[in-house]
């Protein structure tokens, strides 16, 4: 069973906002009390955290499908719908976020690191919160708005300060388990690391992290072997050492060859040509081990190498060979540039911005497209016309109706406020007649305004009472 994976595709879809409630007060003797329709909740953002005490993505590669709450609708009584619960998803340290086109959208290092891949939709507006002087007991409310829904994808690279790369069965894993205190699988055939293993190192005062890279093949940077899925586990890291196998049993084989490989195939990968290398020459145990490592020992360190000999078995080189590690990754955090807090930088709204826009397409189509009109016809009921008269309003106040006449549109033109899509298509006319005007001015209703039967009727009977105590006292003369 796989244990360990280090790239997924998630599919992430935010919470819902819950839709706004168009009710009004109602008790004894107040028929029309008034709107007290309670806003929508806000539906749950999905977001990513980094969290050190994860260390691989296996839960989403079960699980690819994620999705947060919806908010509450809201309801009478001014009362408002219940926001959704946020989703959090943890990380490893080192996880790099890509859209499905291979854009980088976020690089998550550091614990505590958050990335919101998913925005929550807003709550819609009750008919309490839509009321104003003119329009004293609005009909409707505002629909929440969808949550955001896309596929992301997850790759995790290794975060760490060595990585060993070799060729297979070249001895990484044996090195890794005596300098730190690392478990790897260690067997005598080839492929036995198929995964890449961290362990920590003490040398002095310096600590780091070192990181035992699956074998390289020829190929690998194209695909073959498990080059291509673990070559990405090397990127971040400050120095490489390359682990040669100085007791190989293949004829075809030699250290400086497999040298040569193992750089060609990181010159293919692309993006390591400015890491600081350093040879190790494995397994100087073994007899013909230790004479081959004294015959190509010259020729490496002509080419520039600093190299070391080590034996994992009998313990030999490693004091030297962590402290020259230890040495290299101190100049490298010491040359690191310091981060600087990103700095907040406002940029206020241009005078002449309206924050949407209106083009004419070739088939004639005027189409409006902006953050404020796109929200507006998603919090729009259809189905109700006063909804849609006061949607006209917000559209004519935010000055669409004056572009579109600018752009050239006519009585009767197409007109698409949104993307292609998901688009609302209608047609135009200068004065937008969408029902509303049934109440009375667009946008108003004079249901509060109108008599009610019940005080009529009370005005009725007093007046009757009236005119009998009239009738009375005109008859009875004392």
């Amino acid at each position: 069973m796989t244990t360990f994976v280090d790239r997924v595709e998630l599919h992430v879809a935010a919470g819902n906002g819950g839709h706004g409630c168009a009710s009004v007060h109602r008790e004894k003797f107040k028929p029309l009390g008034g709107p007290d329709g309670g806003n929508g909740g806000r539906g749950g953002d999905v977001t990513l955290v980094v969290d050190q005490a994860v260390t691989t993505l296996l839960d989403y590669h079960h699980s690819p499908h994620r999705k947060a709450t919806n908010g509450q609708p809201g309801a009478g009584d001014h009362r408002s719908g219940r926001d959704g619960q946020d989703l959090v998803l943890p990380v490893p340290d080192g996880t790099v976020v890509l859209d499905r086109n291979g854009n980088v959208l976020a690089d998550l290092v550091g614990q505590g690191t958050t990335f919101v891949a998913g925005q929550g939709g807003r709550g819609g507006l009750g008919n309490a919160a839509l009321a104003s002087a003119r329009r004293k007991a609005p009909g409707f409310a505002l629909l929440g708005e969808p949550g955001e829904a896309r596929d992301i994808v997850l790759e995790l690279k290794t975060v760490a300060d060595v990585a060993l790369v070799g060729y297979p069965s070249a001895g990484k894993s044996s090195l890794i388990s005596v300098l730190s205190a690392a478990k790897p699988k260690i067997a005598d055939y080839p492929f036995t690391t198929l995964v890449p293993n961290l362990g920590v190192v003490t040398a002095g005062s310096t600590v780091y992290t070192i990181a035992d890279v699956p074998g390289l093949i020829p190929g690998a940077s194209q695909g073959r072997g498990l080059g291509l899925e673990f070559l990405r586990h090397v990127e971040r890291c400050s120095v490489l050492v390359h682990v040669l196998d100085t007791a190989t049993l293949e004829s075809d084989r030699d250290p400086v060859s497999d040298l040569d490989m193992i750089e060609e195939e990181l010159k293919q990968y692309g993006g390591l040509e400015d890491r600081p290398r350093i040879v190790v020459l494995n397994k100087i145990d073994i007899p013909d081990g230790q004479d081959l490592a004294d015959m190509i020992r010259p020729d490496l360190e002509a080419r520039g190498y600093r190299v070391f000999e080590a034996s994992a078995v009998a313990r030999t080189g490693l004091k030297e060979l962590s402290f020259a590690l230890a040495g290299v990754i101190a100049e490298a955090r010491a040359a690191k540039p310091v981060e600087v807090a990103t700095r907040i930088v406002i940029r206020p709204k241009a005078v002449d911005d309206a924050g949407f826009t209106v083009t004419l397409e070739e088939d004639g189509i005027y189409r409006v497209r902006g953050e404020k009109p796109e929200r507006w016809v998603r919090q729009t009921d259809f189905n109700n016309d006063e909804a849609v008269g006061y949607l006209a309003d917000r559209l004519n106040r935010l000055g669409v109706e004056d572009e579109l006449m600018k752009a050239g549109a006519r009585a009767g033109d197409g007109v698409a406020i949104g993307a292609e899509d998901n688009a609302v298509v209608f047609d135009w006319e200068p004065t937008v007649a969408a029902g509303a005007e049934m109440l009375g001015r667009r946008g108003e209703d004079h249901r509060l305004e109108a008599p009610r039967p019940a005080a009529q009727r009370r005005r009725d009977r007093e007046a009757e009472r009236d005119d009998a105590q009239r009738e009375f006292d005109d008859f009875n003369p004392f």
